[in-house]
């Protein structure tokens, strides 16, 4: 092999080099992305606006009419979904893993004579007014310790609200919103 030869092949090594580097530089400028100023992922939160006068906490020191005002039958009919897999909230409908919920709202809890409720809830001995089930839905095993229901809560207060209005609607007589 001459010389000649040797020069060929070490150009052809080297161009080849080149225009790989150089067509990735190429495509660097001309797809530039600018590199995004701040967070990348921006968290959209909810709010709810009462009027000033109005404070909505959860616990024994709560504004009820305030936290109902938030809520509408709609959306908890939508929210009780969540629901339904354990619960039925229509007329007649019977008990599932969790007990019937028609007229739950004033009703005293752990009522229902064809359902086996846990010892907590048999006990429990309150009427299921609008606080107690706010409290409730919160976080249903703090609020009944020892309760069998192993649903976490909710801790949106609209969707508390919505679903307590809702439930109340299911009854033979609802009782007036505060």
């Amino acid at each position: 092999m001459n010389s000649f030869e040797i020069n060929k092949i070490i150009a052809a090594i080297i161009l080849t080099i080149v225009i790989v580097f150089g067509v990735n530089k190429l495509a660097d400028v001309i797809y530039y992305v600018k590199a995004p100023e701040g967070n990348t992922y921006k968290i959209v939160t909810e709010t709810e606006e009462i009027s000033k006068g109005d404070t909505v906490k959860t616990g024994d020191d709560i504004n009820i009419s305030a936290l109902l005002a938030l809520g509408n039958i709609d959306h908890g009919k939508m929210i009780f979904k969540k629901c339904a897999a354990c619960h039925s909230a229509s007329k007649g409908g019977g008990n599932k893993i969790g007990p019937a919920l028609w007229g739950v709202i004033g009703r005293k809890a752990g009522s229902i004579s064809d359902y086996k409720y846990s010892k907590a809830m048999s006990g429990f001995g309150k009427n299921w007014d609008f606080e107690a089930m706010n409290n409730f839905l919160l976080k249903p095993k703090d609020y009944v310790k020892g309760t069998k229901m192993a649903y976490i809560g909710l801790k949106k207060e609209k969707d508390r609200a919505s679903v307590i209005l809702y439930l109340n609607q299911n009854s033979n007589n609802p009782i007036p919103i505060p």
